[in-house]
């Protein structure tokens, strides 16, 4: 077997890839066929092959590569432990097993991780290095919401109320439209053992249909009882955020807010009459972000969502 040995960013990034959260034959398959395609030299496979290829066969190839770039020999409880770990949270079959029960040697993957690297990795650090510090991973709940703005607040307003996200296990995923939350949920819902929260706007009610039929015992959603996730912020909390961009230049209108029915609607005249950068939900959230200092900065529905996640 000719190998073209694997740079320090390969490993890291395969090693990246392997442990995200994400259903684990889709992962490993990725991994092991690119990682085959590029660095095995001879024997040579086309893409075609390695589709037709025996999962156990697959796994010592990719082994194979992977464990060519260290003289060390591997520490299996961390694959033992990875495996364990991902055996907690999804359904695979016994196919699937041959996959996961690799004898890839992380220890050396882990001993070129820097301190800057994701949760993922960090996760993959403390099986072999002993840390205090509490990680995203293992993920004990799933949250699947439908924007950016969700995605960057629910966090920090899960804090303020005493139930930290990342202590308690709880990833987050922004499915990008009401849409996408359902087939994010569809593809999930068969293959993970762990809770869903699902988080929809108002105008979901379609989409919320689609989703009872498959929801679990263990699953929650929740419909925004009127317009969307901005809706549910504190009137007190915009001003403040607006204030802060503008930086007091010119106070934030509370009457014209109060009237509204649509806080992003709104949000967007403000920016555009006052001759600001054009209004991003992202940019704005990152400010609101910003400026939650305390408990009334929570409104009483975001409140309720936080708790429902935290009971479920």
């Amino acid at each position: 077997m000719k190998i073209k040995p694997l740079t320090k960013e390969q490993l890291i990034i395969s090693a990246d890839r392997l442990t995200r959260f994400k259903e684990p034959e889709t992962k490993y398959l990725r991994v092991f066929k690119d990682l085959i395609l590029n660095n095995l030299i001879e024997p040579q496979y086309k893409k075609s092959d390695l589709d037709e290829m025996d999962y156990e066969e697959l796994t010592k190839l990719a082994e194979e590569i992977i464990n060519s770039s260290f003289d060390c020999v591997a520490d299996l409880s961390i694959n033992e432990k990875l495996f364990k770990y991902e055996k907690s949270i999804f359904n695979f079959n016994n196919n699937v097993e041959k996959l996961l029960k690799n004898k890839i040697n992380y220890n050396g993957i882990i001993d070129i991780l820097q301190d800057d690297i994701p949760d993922n990795l960090k996760f993959l650090k403390s099986l072999y290095i002993q840390t205090d510090e509490k990680f995203v991973f293992p993920i004990k709940k799933l949250i699947l919401c439908e924007g950016i703005t969700e995605e960057i607040l629910l966090p920090k307003f899960a804090k303020i109320c005493g139930h930290d996200f990342r202590e308690h296990g709880i990833y987050l995923v922004s499915a990008g439209g009401k849409n996408q939350v359902v087939k994010y949920f569809y593809n999930y819902v068969d293959c993970i053992k762990i809770p869903i929260f699902i988080l929809l706007d108002n105008d979901a009610k379609e989409n919320l249909a689609q989703i009872m039929p498959k929801l679990r015992d263990i699953d929650k959603i929740h419909l925004v009882k009127s317009g969307e996730f901005e809706d549910l912020l504190t009137r007190k909390l915009i001003i403040k955020t607006l204030n802060y961009v503008t930086q007091n230049i010119s106070s934030a209108p509370i009457g014209d807010l109060e009237k509204t029915t649509s806080t992003v609607e709104f949000l967007e005249n403000f920016f555009k009459h006052r001759g600001l950068h054009e209004f991003k939900k992202a940019d704005f959230a990152n400010s609101v972000k910003q400026n939650i200092t305390d408990i009334n900065d929570v409104s009483p529905e975001i409140k309720e969502i936080i708790n429902d996640i935290k009971i479920m």
